[in-house]
């Protein structure tokens, strides 16, 4: 059983294991592109479900692979990206039995998702983004503040110039939204205004400079500090697997000379 358990950890730890793994993802991203041609998928239904059954199954045995070749159960489900992939392979079964075929053809694309837990760096990258929620709720409060006064601030000012804008509080938002993407914002929204009120540039001048530029910039320190303190513990972790793989073979070494003694 063990020699069992072995062999799979290393078909499963090795490079091209995962390698393959991506690049059924890839075709199965690829599948599900040609799908949306109707003149296609039409014609060819039968052959697009067979490649997915197929695809699915082998998935369905890649995470079974690599449940069989944890260290332990426990570790096994204590990544959130192990239960991720479970869930979209499971889900797979469930519809592909049951022929919803629009939420099955849905499930076909977010099995792509596949690609983040099985590719390290895009991993790191989703865990890093995942631990800047907490810090980026006070940014989003922040943020909330300065539309809203700006908002009110605009609704005052641009009302009678600009009623399709600034015409009240819920447009003002909006407008404010798009010029904080930069979409437009100095041609369609700066530009009319500014022909009935030179002065107005400074209100968004003055906008675009706090809810743009700083704002934004508040967001990335966020999520490059998080990208950091994720490096930073992922390599705590690999630490800790190599201690505890070399104390495994000194405890194997010393069975062994225990072993030869009492013989």
């Amino acid at each position: 059983m063990t020699t069992w358990k072995n062999t799979i950890r290393k078909l499963v730890e090795h490079r091209y294991f995962s390698r393959i793994i991506i690049s059924l993802i890839l075709f199965n991203a690829i599948v599900v592109g040609v799908e949306t041609y109707p003149a296609i998928y039409d014609e060819h239904k039968q052959l697009f479900f067979r490649i997915d059954a197929i695809l699915l199954w082998i998935f369905t045995v890649e995470i079974a692979m690599r449940l069989i070749a944890a260290p332990n159960l426990k570790d096994f489900f204590r990544s959130s990206w192990n239960w991720f992939d479970i869930l979209i392979v499971g889900a797979g079964h469930i519809f592909m039995g049951a022929h919803f075929i629009t939420v099955l053809r849905i499930l076909r694309v977010l099995r792509v998702f596949r690609a983040i837990s099985v590719i390290p760096s895009l991993r790191k990258l989703v865990d890093a983004l995942l631990l800047t929620i907490p810090a980026l709720g006070n940014i989003m409060l922040l943020m909330s503040i300065i539309f809203y006064i700006f908002a009110v601030t605009g609704t005052i000012l641009f009302r009678e110039v600009a009623p399709e804008y600034f015409g009240s509080l819920q447009l003002s938002l909006l407008t404010l939204f798009q010029v904080v993407t930069l979409e437009s914002w100095a041609s369609e929204v700066m530009r009319p205004i500014f022909h009935e009120l030179p002065w107005s540039w400074v209100y968004f001048v003055a906008f675009v400079l706090v809810g743009t530029f700083v704002i934004f910039n508040l967001f990335i320190g966020v999520i490059v500090n998080n990208v950091e303190k994720a490096d930073a513990t992922e390599e705590e972790i690999k630490d800790t697997h190599n201690e505890v793989v070399e104390l495994r073979k000194e405890v194997q070494e010393l069975k062994a000379l225990l072993v030869k003694q009492l013989k």
